[in-house]
């Protein structure tokens, strides 16, 4: 019993701080959905993000409580930790599934999506939001075009990008420390020659599988937790009811 509170306790501390760990991956999810939300309109990627913070939220709680019932334990202390490990198993289970899932599906998405929205732009002139969504990644990503910055070359609405005799990508794609930079393909040491899809697709793959193996090993600790709460359950008389 006494190595079981010693392991309660130090399981304890691990999910206080776990709770703030897994809080940071989904609120990340939930931003870069939030954020990039065109590229994912066949995704429901907001749903791994609010489960992953939903689950940080009940972490510490359950943290707080085992570290409370190593030093001294009552049967609705442990009833209580007994259904708080139960919850958070379904939701870091339901997150790792989603994670995993999205994370096998959305590459493809964001490939064919990001190829339309490019092979479509009309300029910067244009109030098409599919317009803005590129000029947006482009800024915030410094890359230019799906695979790289020929892709510019391939689109259905020639006359923004055919000035004066000479090729041009969207001014996006320049580096802010050119403010002349308007784009020509001239002057290619003014802009990002590497495309958007890598990044974005490298970035997205770190916050799934953050949150996937965060929830997996948060699980099986869950489940160790929920085997020695047990086991003390065993120890711990039932109340005295005769009052009733």
């Amino acid at each position: 019993r006494t190595f079981a509170k010693y392991l309660l306790r130090f399981l304890g501390y691990i999910y206080c701080c776990s709770a703030a760990t897994l809080a940071l991956g989904g609120v990340s999810v939930t931003l870069m959905y939030r954020n990039y939300r065109y590229l994912f309109q066949k995704t429901f990627l907001f749903l791994p993000g609010w489960l992953t913070v939903g689950a940080a939220i009940i972490l510490l709680p359950t943290g707080l409580l085992a570290i409370s019932l190593s030093a001294k334990s009552t049967r609705y202390k442990q009833g209580f930790l007994m259904y708080l490990l139960l919850v958070l198993l379904c939701l870091e289970m339901s997150s790792a599934v989603l994670a995993q899932f999205y994370s096998l599906q959305t590459p493809s998405e964001l490939k064919s999506t990001m190829g339309y929205l490019v092979y479509q732009y009309s300029g910067t002139a244009s109030k098409d939001p599919g317009v803005t969504v590129v000029d947006m990644v482009q800024r915030r990503l410094q890359c230019c075009g799906v695979q790289n910055y020929t892709d510019w070359l391939k689109t259905t609405d020639p006359s923004w990008h055919l000035l004066a005799g000479s090729t041009h990508v969207p001014e996006s794609c320049c580096k802010e420390k050119y403010s002349d930079c308007m784009g020509d393909l001239n002057n290619l040491d003014q802009i990002f020659q590497e495309g958007c899809l890598k990044k974005l697709e490298h970035w997205f793959q770190f916050l799934t599988l953050y949150v996937f193996w965060h929830c997996v090993v948060l699980s099986v600790l869950g489940l160790l937790t929920i085997v020695i709460n047990g086991f003390l359950m065993r120890h711990q008389r039932f109340p005295n009811l005769q009052f009733l």
